[in-house]
């Protein structure tokens, strides 16, 4: 440990700071990937800012699927800002701490939007399932009081579900070492620095992760069975295709998400492949926050519609000015 990275009680020392390993590479390395994460974050700021900005401003993206999205969209923000400007940082220093409390308070960030995203994502595939199998019904089941008290349950499942693991992570002894094999403070190496049996804290993120990914993927699964029942069953082609359409993106959204979620959190042990896991974990806090914004626009005529329309608008209102 490096030095003024402990402190000792009682002849016990504790960390007081963790380093990060991440990815080691030469300085120039170093440099390129500070400027290419530099570029990804923007773009997903700019992206999820847009989204946002479109729903907010424009009616005809009045409708709980878009209201959704809305959502989506802030938790990309956060959950990106919780983790990918501190990976930058690191890219630039020669020492890559972080605090011990700055620590856990990332680790418990990442995992609450985490786990608001996957809920949220799961009541998203049950918004499309209501529009497809059950249109007639659809603006009496997925009123503006039902969608308000999803996205708020979706919230706040994320808030308590992380709130006991990380308050028992956060009354384990950590006497060193305070190196973290990992781009970010993650829950399976911090544990592996707990000079204490961390095996009840294992087995209670187990316990946390596996009803909420496994069960938000369950009822995706079972919303999008009945959805593609639903379509194949339309007689015309243009119907089909119109169907499909409106679930395009989400379920790309959702195959990309639960299947690095479920390879890196839903297992008894995560001490083996860490290499695998810090790739993984790269796709979900940057690589996917990225993507949603355009998956959700290109493929998406409204959005598309509302997107030009708002730039002409903005082009003919800049050239009265001018």
């Amino acid at each position: 440990m490096g030095k003024g990275t402990a402190t000792q009680v009682a002849n016990i020392t504790f960390v007081t700071e963790f380093i990060l390993i991440g990815f080691p590479n030469p300085w120039a390395i170093e440099i390129l990937l500070f400027l290419l994460f530099l570029l990804i974050l923007v773009a997903t700021m700019f992206g999820n800012m847009i989204i946002i900005a479109l729903i907010f401003t424009d009616y005809r993206l009045n409708s709980p699927m878009y209201f959704f999205l809305f959502h989506l969209s802030i938790i990309e923000i956060f959950g990106t800002l919780t983790v990918v400007p501190k990976m930058m940082q690191n890219f630039l220093l020669e020492k890559k701490t972080i605090s011990f409390y700055g620590c856990l308070a990332q680790s418990y960030f990442y995992f609450l939007f985490g786990t608001s995203e996957y809920v949220l994502l799961a009541m998203m595939s049950y918004d499309r399932y209501i529009a497809i199998c059950a249109p007639l019904r659809y603006n009496t089941i997925m009123s503006r009081k039902v969608c308000i008290c999803l996205v708020v349950s979706s919230w706040l499942g994320g808030f308590f579900s992380i709130l006991i693991p990380t308050v028992m992570k956060l009354g384990l002894p950590y006497c060193g070492p305070n190196v973290i094999d990992h781009f970010f403070c993650d829950s399976a190496p911090l544990l592996r620095l707990a000079c204490a049996d961390i095996r009840l804290v294992e087995f209670i993120d187990f316990i946390v992760s596996l009803p909420i990914l496994l069960g938000s993927l369950f009822l995706t699964v079972v919303s999008y069975f009945y959805i593609i029942s639903t379509i194949l069953r339309i007689p015309s082609a243009t119907g089909r295709q119109k169907a499909f359409s409106t679930c395009a993106s989400h379920f790309t959204v959702v195959t990309i998400g639960y299947g690095t979620s479920v390879f890196i959190y839903v297992r008894p042990s995560q001490a083996s492949s860490m290499n695998l896991n810090k790739i993984a974990s790269l796709v979900t806090t940057a690589v996917t926050p990225l993507l949603n914004p355009i998956i959700f626009t290109f493929r998406n005529q409204k959005v598309q519609e509302v997107f030009r329309d708002t730039v002409k608008k903005y082009i003919g209102t800049k050239h009265q000015m001018g």
